[in-house]
C-alpha cells in the first residue's frame, strides 16, 4: 500500500504522472503488496521510482562494462582515478570529481576488476549520481571510497527480511555449502530486475536458476544444502537521500 501524507493513495491516482514503464511497473507491485510504503510527498515517492529505475540502468551499464570480477586481492581499477588500497578498496583521487572517477568505471571497465559487493555499491553510486545530479553528487561524495558493503554516509543504506521485492532492490543468494577453497562464492548480491531477472558481478543477468545452478558448482565435496534466494532485502534509504 502507497501512503503519502498518512493517506492511502490509489495508483491510478499516479500512473498518469509518469511516463516510465519501469516506474509503473514498480508503483504497481508496490500498491499490490501488504507493506506500507510511507512518503510525506508525491515527489518523495517519484523521487525513489526514479532512483530504482536508475538502479537498474546502472546494472545493465555495468555487465556490459567488461569489468572483471576478482577477489580483494587481485583487485585492481584504473590508477588516473583511483588509488588501490591495500585491502582491495579503491580511493578516490583528492583532484579528481567523484561524478567522472564513478563513470570512468562504465567507460573503462577493462581496466577494474572487483568482487561482487563492490559491484553492487558501484551500481548504487552510478544510480545515485543519475538520480540526483553530477553538482549535488560531487558535493556528497568527494574522496568517495568503494569497498564491500562500507557506504558513504549520504548514502544510507536499510536492510530488512521479508518478500515485498521490488525491481531496483538489492538481494542476497546464499550458498552455505560453498566450497572453502573458493569463499567468494558463499554467497551473490544481486540486483532485482522483475520477472525472475537479477543482476549480479561475477554471473551476469541471470534468472534465478541460473545463478542458484552456477553457485551450486561452487559447494564442497558432498554438499547437503542448495544455494538459495534469501528473504533479505537491501535498498537506499530513499526518504533520507531525497531532498
Amino acid at each position: 500500500m502507497i501512503i503519502i501524507n498518512h493517506q492511502p493513495v490509489k495508483p491510478d491516482e499516479l500512473l498518469s504522472t509518469i511516463s516510465n514503464a519501469e516506474q509503473k511497473t514498480i508503483l504497481k507491485q508496490m500498491a499490490a503488496f501488504n507493506e506500507n510504503y510511507l512518503y510525506r510527498s508525491v515527489d518523495q515517492l517519484k523521487f525513489e521510482l526514479l532512483f530504482r529505475s536508475n538502479t537498474m540502468k546502472a546494472a545493465r551499464e555495468l555487465n556490459k562494462s567488461g569489468a572483471k570480477f576478482t577477489t580483494y586481492s587481485y583487485a585492481f581499477c584504473n590508477k588516473k582515478y583511483w588509488d588501490r588500497l591495500g585491502n582491495g578498496g579503491f580511493l578516490l583521487k583528492p583532484d579528481v570529481r567523484p561524478s567522472v572517477g564513478i563513470l570512468d568505471i562504465i567507460k573503462n571497465g577493462k581496466l577494474y576488476a572487483f568482487e561482487c559487493s563492490t559491484g553492487i555499491a558501484i551500481v548504487l553510486y552510478i544510480a545515485a549520481l543519475y538520480s540526483m545530479g553530477e553538482e549535488r553528487f560531487n558535493i556528497l561524495f568527494a574522496r568517495l571510497y568503494l569497498m564491500d558493503w562500507q557506504f558513504d554516509e549520504d548514502l544510507p543504506i536499510l536492510q530488512k527480511y521479508g518478500d515485498d521485492y521490488l525491481p531496483g532492490d538489492v538481494l542476497h543468494f546464499n550458498n552455505p555449502d560453498f566450497d572453502p577453497k573458493q569463499p567468494w562464492w558463499r554467497a551473490e548480491n544481486v540486483i532485482y530486475f522483475g520477472d525472475d531477472q537479477y543482476y549480479g558481478h561475477g554471473v551476469g543477468i541471470q534468472n534465478a536458476k541460473a545463478i542458484i545452478d552456477f553457485l551450486n558448482k561452487k559447494r564442497k565435496s558432498e554438499p547437503k544444502t542448495s544455494a538459495y534466494l534469501m528473504s533479505m532485502i537491501t535498498r537506499p534509504h530513499y526518504q533520507l537521500i531525497f531532498y
